[in-house]
């Protein structure tokens, strides 16, 4: 129901009907604006929801009766008011203009306002049209899903607004921001582990900023293992395999030596696992230690495997040379050698000075 509505009292209910006579307003009829100059209202009215929205009509000093009416129902009749909504006031009624005020506007009060006259000749009346426009409003969004690798999802997301919203759906990852569909319904068929992430829904109808809602998708798929590096460790040192694998939901990692499996708290060895790594770590090699490890990713899906060797890295290259004659005291022994080298002419001329 829009504004309007006359005093439920039978004496004023009889005024109310009385005016509508004199204006020639019957009740439940849309009037329909006259072809004098007089009066005239004002064009179309477009206010946003919340707003006031003013209705102007002109008139002359020829006019001796004004009035505005909400469909069928009288607002106000010169300075007296005749309805019951106090957003409804009364702004101006001059020999020039006759003006009212609705505060507050909502969707209710859309419609068609008459401004009716009576001059010396005979009643005229005059439309405008009260357009009320809303800010969007998502009502509806699908929530969060997981879903496995393959499967189909189907994303809704409802909104209501004057003029009636347009929906854009977007996938938010962080390679880029990507468009997907301007829809209210977001199909996706066959969907990989590239399209998980987020999926904003943007509701837009130029009255207000665009409302904004996001949705998570999580693709759950077996381990896929990214890395896995053999590594060769001299007797003695601190040895790490480490395994990466890629998976969702995060895998569990599990280490065997030969069919043996190793766990956390064995001595010398310590097992690490985070979300997308597991790293086995020796402190101190052994000869034992070295040979093939197994690495096992696993989740709800599937599970995955993958060799690993801790081999013997040897160090003779990178001994220096202890021969004859050679002294190794940490530094190059090049030079050392060099030296005893250097003795030799010495010993030959002595050699010689005897015969």
């Amino acid at each position: 129901m829009g504004v309007g509505g006359c005093l439920v009292v039978p004496w004023r209910c009889l005024v109310v009907l009385c005016l509508r006579l004199v204006f020639l307003v019957p009740a439940g009829v849309p009037v329909r604006s006259g072809d004098a100059t007089f009066p005239k209202a004002m064009d179309n009215v477009t206010v946003r929801q919340g707003e006031s929205a003013t209705l102007r009509c002109s008139v002359d000093n020829r006019v001796t009766r004004v009035a505005w009416l909400n469909r069928s129902s009288i607002l106000y009749a010169g300075n007296d008011k005749w309805c019951l909504d106090p957003r409804v006031v009364l702004l101006s009624n001059t020999k020039t203009e006759y003006s009212i005020q609705i505060q507050d506007v909502d969707v209710y009060d859309e419609g068609p306002y008459t401004c009716s006259v009576q001059t010396d000749n005979h009643p005229k009346t005059s439309r405008v049209h009260l357009i009320v426009q809303v800010s969007p409003k998502i009502v509806e969004i699908s929530s969060d899903i997981s879903i496995n690798e393959g499967g189909n999802i189907s994303l809704t997301c409802i909104a209501t607004g004057r003029p009636d919203p347009t929906i854009t759906w977007r996938h938010i990852s962080p390679k880029a921001v990507g468009f997907v569909s301007e829809d209210e319904y977001l199909e996706i068929t066959g969907i990989t582990r590239e399209q998980s992430g987020e999926y904003e829904c943007s509701a837009s109808n130029d009255v207000a900023a665009p409302v904004v809602r996001r949705v998570k998708v999580t693709v759950n798929y077996p381990p896929y293992i990214s890395d896995a590096k053999s590594t060769g460790v001299p007797v003695g040192q601190k040895g790490i395999l480490q395994c990466e694998a890629s998976a969702v939901p995060a895998a569990e990692f599990q280490w065997y030596k030969d069919d043996k499996r190793l766990v956390e708290g064995q001595k010398g060895v310590k097992v690490e696992s985070k979300a997308f790594f597991s790293r086995l770590t020796f402190f101190n090699v052994s000869e034992q230690d070295y040979g093939n490890y197994t690495c096992v990713a696993s989740n709800k899906l599937g599970n995955t495997n993958v060799s690993i060797i801790l081999y013997e890295e040897t160090t003779t290259a990178l001994t220096p040379w202890k021969g004859p004659g050679a002294v190794h005291d940490g530094n190059n022994g090049t030079s050392r050698r060099a030296g005893c080298i250097g003795l030799l002419p010495l010993l030959l001329l002595h050699l010689l000075l005897k015969f």
